[in-house]
């Protein structure tokens, strides 16, 4: 039975074999743990070697150990570390000693992080942040995970919470004493006039969400085009790899293809697509669709178009922004007409000029990375729902109304953060995290 009273234990490193593994432990059975298979106490907070045994003598390995005793500890429990050498038997082998102890079990995904939540050692937006971290490709992704991670977004939110718990307060001190003399008629003015600029700092921090997404996810980049106008070519220049096929024949490229570029620091998928024209089967129709599709929600399209042969492509996506792109100027020697840019995939001329272009639209669509950006839809959702109780709280006429709508307001920016009740998330929540994490 699983229970959190459990010690349990996990391989917290990456993927064996490896040059070392690190096995993690926490919970009341840790200092036992680490005494019988270190051989004896262990100092505090200081690394030491020692030969690791099973309870009856047999040497499993020789390396370090640690020992970090609770409150002071990653989860808030006692905790341990065995650095051992990073073989799958060796790990194994630990392992099976440590939860052949009783009390002792192997961790459930993200079980260390939500012990570390459930004694207060972090908030539910940190420890978001901290799955952020933990899944970092890029550069951009590290820094606004760090952020977050170090308690910006947790600040914002209970800074906005401190001044609504302040301005219920004030108007249910109002409500409840408006003929004492020293409270003011003049404090709602002032208490009303603070919701509404919480409400437009509230509206401006929702509009991130967008640089946010794009931080996390990306920002995508489509490719169109006719067929035979380069769009696989420069697909495969930019993948440095035959990632498609490409030929003379049109209609090749039926389905979406996708590589991941790090411009800068910025993850951007690059999306290759089916050439655009009247479609001459079921399967190019329903590439030709997909494409249309994809463009439709990209951050920008590349429009290519043949320089030699210009063929149309009928509708293109609205509201996207767009680069129409010249391929294969290798062949024309002179620029024929009206390009954003020109390149050609064959001799590589025009791609840096493009990648460059590529780089400086993402760093603009994410803005400053060290903003303060709501990093989950669970967080906007919230703040949606607490900006239009603050709305309604600040247009009412009933005050015990408008302060029950500051009550609410308050309690939605509590849940991003963990401060109320949020327990049917938790499950949600760390299952994002690997075992062992």
């Amino acid at each position: 039975m699983v229970t959190a009273k459990d010690s349990i234990a996990a391989l917290s490193s990456g993927r064996l074999p490896a040059g070392v593994a690190v096995i993690r432990v926490s919970g009341p059975k840790t200092r036992f743990v680490i005494e019988t298979i270190a051989g004896g106490t262990v100092k505090d907070r200081f690394t030491t070697l020692r030969k690791l045994k099973t309870p009856d003598g047999s040497l499993i390995d020789q390396g370090l150990v640690l020992f970090f005793p609770g409150p002071g500890s990653f989860t808030g429990e006692d905790v341990a570390e065995f650095h051992v050498h990073g073989s799958r038997a060796v790990a194994a082998k630990m392992l099976e000693t440590i939860t052949g102890f009783e009390g002792v079990r192997h961790a459930e995904p993200g079980e260390f992080t939500r012990r570390a939540f459930l004694n207060g050692k972090l908030d539910l937006v940190e420890t978001e942040a901290l799955a952020d971290l933990v899944n970092a490709e890029t550069e951009a992704q590290r820094r606004f995970a760090v952020r977050n991670a170090e308690g910006a977004q947790s600040a914002l939110y209970s800074s906005w919470r401190r001044r609504l718990i302040h301005a219920r307060a004030m108007i249910e001190a109002e409500i409840d004493f408006a003929d004492e003399e020293d409270v003011p008629g003049s404090v709602s003015d002032a208490v009303w006039a603070d919701v509404t600029a919480m409400i437009a700092e509230i509206e401006r921090h929702i509009q991130g969400f967008k640089a946010a997404e794009i931080i996390r996810d990306g920002f995508e980049v489509v490719i169109l085009g006719a067929p035979n106008a380069g769009k696989s070519s420069l697909f495969n220049a930019l993948a440095r790899r035959e990632a498609a096929i490409v030929t003379d024949e049109p209609g090749t490229t039926r389905d979406l293809l996708e590589v991941v570029l790090d411009l800068n620091g910025m993850r951007v998928p690059i999306v290759d697509t089916a050439g655009l024209r009247e479609p001459v089967g079921k399967v190019e129709t329903i590439g030709i669709e997909r494409a249309r599709a994809k463009a439709g929600g990209a951050d920008l399209v590349l429009l290519l178009e043949d320089m030699i042969d210009p063929q149309p492509v009928g509708e293109v996506p609205t509201g996207v922004p767009l680069l129409k792109i010249g391929t294969k100027a290798d062949l024309t020697g002179t620029l024929k007409g009206s390009y954003d840019l020109v390149i050609s995939s064959k001799d590589g001329s025009g791609l840096s000029g493009l990648l460059d272009e590529i780089a400086g639209r993402a760093a603009a669509a994410i803005g400053d990375v060290g903003d303060v950006l709501p990093s989950r839809l669970r967080h906007v959702e919230l703040l949606k729902e607490a900006k239009d109780f603050l709305v309604a709280a600040a247009s009412g006429a009933r005050q015990e109304l408008r302060a029950e709508e500051l009550r609410l307001a308050s309690d939605r920016l509590g849940r991003i953060v963990g401060a109320v009740d949020v327990e049917d998330m938790l499950d949600v929540i760390f299952s994002q995290f690997c075992i062992g994490k």
